[in-house]
């Protein structure tokens, strides 16, 4: 028997207390050519790949090594969420620095490993190899119940907006991670939402199985941004009532605004809802964490509602890597 490459024992360390997870489907996981994955009888597959690359998406002298691990699967699996669906499993693809190979890559490992716990998505594979900066690609498997899969094509006029949570609450806690130079005050809820933010896996599943969404999709790269791509798909317009943006607490009302309307990392949920269907949305609301903040229209323009009959146009003003 040969001794074990560097690379394999690289592999070996990143394999290494992830949870089995029966119910994920995975067949044969790390450590064959390729993984095996059988969904469930009744559903069908969603698939979704996603970047999160050093310079780009984190810093590597800011961001906590387990909250890289943490976010990179999380917003990955909001995508499943999304779509009313639940992330099964996941690959993941790694490039590092030879440097980064010992006490960087067992602490981003322990928060991947426990967002694969709270997630409930087994680790089915990936591959590995040095680079000079951080590069991480994350592809994760899911199930839906066949039929009942929400897209974000589905949004129809006079459709109520919904979105789930704060809004503007990541950026926000992305400009106090800069201003603490990358000191992480576990009590500091918004810095949190940005380090470590939970896909609404369960609330998109419990609108999708209650036919309650026409379409939903999930807010990444801010509201203004990710509602024009609903409506563009679904050959709609839409107004938002910025008196009604649930934005982040304690920060003047103007900036609140702006923070929900562009800031982006929130991985929370953009839900269309028909009309005859928001009185049994309400009734069932309790417990669920979703705000009213618009209506879809028939006219394909995104407006601004300022109140007094005072409307303008909203120009989508959230991430964009290509925007010079």
């Amino acid at each position: 028997m040969r001794e074990p490459t560097p690379e394999d024992k690289l592999v070996g360390r990143i394999c290494r207390g992830f949870p089995a997870l029966p119910q994920a489907g995975v067949r044969l996981g790390a450590g064959d050519d390729a993984a095996l994955w059988q969904p469930r009888r009744g559903y069908e597959t969603i698939l979704t790949s996603d970047w999160f690359l050093e310079g780009s998406h984190f810093l590597r002298d800011l961001h906590p090594p387990d909250s890289v691990g943490w976010k990179c699967l999380a917003r990955a699996a909001s995508d499943i969420a999304a779509m009313g669906g639940t992330p099964r499993c996941f690959l993941l693809n790694l490039a590092i620095p030879a440097l980064h190979t010992g006490k960087w890559l067992d602490e981003f490992l322990g928060g991947l490993r426990r967002a694969a716990r709270f997630l409930k998505c087994a680790m089915a594979g990936g591959d590995t190899t040095k680079n000079e900066r951080i590069l991480i690609n994350v592809t994760v498997v899911g199930e839906v119940a066949k039929g009942y899969a929400v897209l974000r094509s589905g949004a129809q006029p006079d459709d109520l907006l919904f979105v789930s949570g704060r809004l503007g609450e990541a950026e926000l806690g992305l400009r106090e991670l800069q201003l603490s130079k990358g000191s992480v005050r576990k009590n500091n809820a918004t810095i949190r939402k940005h380090l470590y933010p939970k896909p609404r896996v369960a609330l998109g599943r419990w609108l999708a199985e209650n036919r309650f969404a026409s379409a939903m999709m999930d807010i990444s790269d801010g509201l203004s941004t990710d509602l024009l791509r609903m409506c563009e798909a679904s050959g709609v317009g839409a107004v938002i009532a910025e008196g009604a943006l649930p934005g982040p607490k304690g920060v003047p009302a103007s900036e609140a605004a702006k923070l929900a309307l562009h800031g982006g990392d929130d991985y929370e949920l953009l839900i269309a809802v028909p009309a005859k269907a928001v009185k049994r949305l309400k009734r069932n609301l309790p417990g669920r964490d979703i705000e009213f903040v618009g209506a879809i229209t028939k006219r394909k323009k995104l407006l601004l509602s300022k109140g007094e009959g005072i409307t303008e146009e909203l120009v989508p003003g959230g991430w964009d890597p290509f925007r010079k």
